[in-house]
């Protein structure tokens, strides 16, 4: 029997353990707080990009590859931001927004790695970090149409690139 509101209606907490696939007890033992299962939810979304960035890092095999994987990485998670633009703004809301995982190790490692093959190859420019890699993913725009996001890929990727 599902946890009732004053209203006598299925709870949010219960109608999320549902889509969850568990029972309630279980989401409130995992996740005692709103807070924790929205940082739960990004955690997992910055391990997915961790493990894409180190996968890009690896299968580095010739010049070009790694601006275009990095060029790769960011129309992926710029789409994946769009797609979840409520989890991000309820992260802010809840004060549980940490930024993506790679900006520390083992992310950080990978992606040092794509940026400094890209900048070898001359396709990126010297000058550019990690850290504003993570800048730039920290301010990308998912609230944008879908032209106005690739129009800022384009002004974003034109000015860190060498050429």
């Amino acid at each position: 029997m599902p946890s009732r509101s004053p209203r006598a209606g299925p709870t949010r907490r219960w109608i999320r353990s549902r889509a969850a696939g568990v029972a309630v007890g279980t989401l409130y033992r995992h996740y005692p707080t709103k807070t924790d299962l929205v940082r739960a939810v990004l955690d997992e979304a910055s391990n997915r990009l961790v493990l894409r960035v180190e996968e890009a890092a690896r299968s580095l095999r010739r010049p070009g590859d790694a601006v275009a994987s990095i060029e790769r990485l960011l129309a992926d998670y710029l789409a994946e931001a769009a797609t979840n633009q409520s989890i991000k703004a309820a992260a802010g809301t809840l004060g549980a927004a940490d930024g993506p995982a790679f900006a520390q190790d083992p992310g950080r490692v990978a992606l040092s790695v794509l940026l400094q093959a890209a900048q070898a190859d001359g396709d990126i420019r010297p000058e550019i970090t990690p850290d504003d890699a993570y800048l730039i993913l920290a301010t990308a725009p998912a609230s944008l149409n879908e032209a106005s996001r690739e129009r800022w890929m384009e002004i974003v990727l034109g000015g860190i690139r060498a050429r």
